[in-house]
């Protein structure tokens, strides 16, 4: 497939506010994270879901009938991920408008907040809001049959591992900025444990990827099985939206090697980075969650281009 820059800003800088927007709830909830910091928390989320979402307009041939794709929830994934996008901001700048007086009030101090039953409301269902909106982006390219790689089972996972892996750096990062501590243990495990498990499952998927074929064959489309039939000449003789959107390739050694540029700057630099706290001298937290949240977001871009560039078609075996 080609590998549109507007669907990979969209899914990556969304999948990381939609992510932040999870670890902003779940502070809340467990009253572990100060208000200043879910507020900023939350705000940068917005801002990244937004220019996530606003960036997908780019690949819309008429971006002005967008709004028509929010009337097929019941059917469309795309349509689910739209209704469940725009839903998730109503708990959002609630969730906002309840952090302000607590920021500017008694516990501006930045001690944490214990939340009441309104706002374990408010953030339970942003947390399901946000993960829901990540679910449905997934799922618009895991239920696409045509295309056996996105058809996998760990698409879903892996949308959801990269959204939770930027959103708690990039959490972790604010909580220490400016000034503030080194994460928790218990947030050093979870981040920690969430680069190594995107890593493995990434391996993982590659490698099934690689050893699948195409469920079906050329002999197969004109009704001979098991035959080989080839192509006499090209149904086409020039380029056209098929050829230019269905078939692109990537050349093997580069794909392995971004594939490995991708693990270090998703999986292995944010490991070193978290390992890396507290242990030199002259260099605070802040530095090391943020060269750690950077490098899981130019990591989660590479990724993703490889998603799009590697995955093929079924209609290739004809053109």
């Amino acid at each position: 497939m080609h590998p549109a820059l507007s669907v990979i800003f969209f899914t990556t800088l969304s999948g990381a506010g939609y992510g932040l927007l999870c670890w902003a709830a779940l502070g809340a909830l467990s009253g572990a994270a100060a208000p200043r910091t879910l507020l900023w928390a939350t705000l940068l989320a917005l801002v990244l879901a937004s220019v996530g979402l606003l960036a997908s307009f780019w690949h819309l041939g008429k971006p002005p009938r967008a709004w028509r794709a929010f009337s097929q929830w019941r059917t469309s994934w795309l349509s689910r991920e739209g209704v469940a996008a725009v839903l998730t901001y109503v708990p959002a700048l609630l969730f906002a408008a309840m952090l302000l007086p607590a920021m500017i009030g008694a516990h501006a101090s930045g001690d944490p907040v214990v939340p009441g039953a309104r706002g374990i409301a408010v953030g339970l269902a942003l947390l399901a809001c946000a993960l829901a909106t990540v679910a449905c982006t997934a799922m618009i390219y895991a239920s696409l049959k045509p295309i056996p790689a996105w058809g996998h089972r760990l698409v879903l996972p892996g949308y959801l591992g990269f959204a939770l892996l930027c959103g708690g750096l990039l959490l972790a990062a604010l909580a220490a900025t400016p000034g503030g501590g080194a994460p928790s243990p218990a947030t050093a495990k979870a981040l920690l444990f969430l680069a190594a498990a995107l890593g493995a499952l990434k391996l993982h998927y590659w490698r099934a990827i690689d050893a699948a074929a195409l469920p079906a064959a050329r002999g197969d489309a004109v009704g001979l099985p098991g035959r080989t039939v080839t192509v006499f000449e090209r149904p086409n003789t020039e380029a056209n939206y098929i050829t230019r959107e269905m078939a692109f390739v990537v050349a093997r050694r580069h794909a392995e090697r971004l594939r490995g540029l991708a693990l270090v700057l998703f999986a292995v630099l944010p490991i070193l980075c978290v390992l890396a706290i507290g242990r030199v001298p002259g260099v605070g937290p802040a530095a090391w969650l943020w060269l750690a949240a950077m490098a899981a977001l130019a990591g989660a871009f590479v990724e993703r281009w490889l998603f799009f560039a590697q995955a093929r078609h079924v209609v290739t075996l004809y053109y």
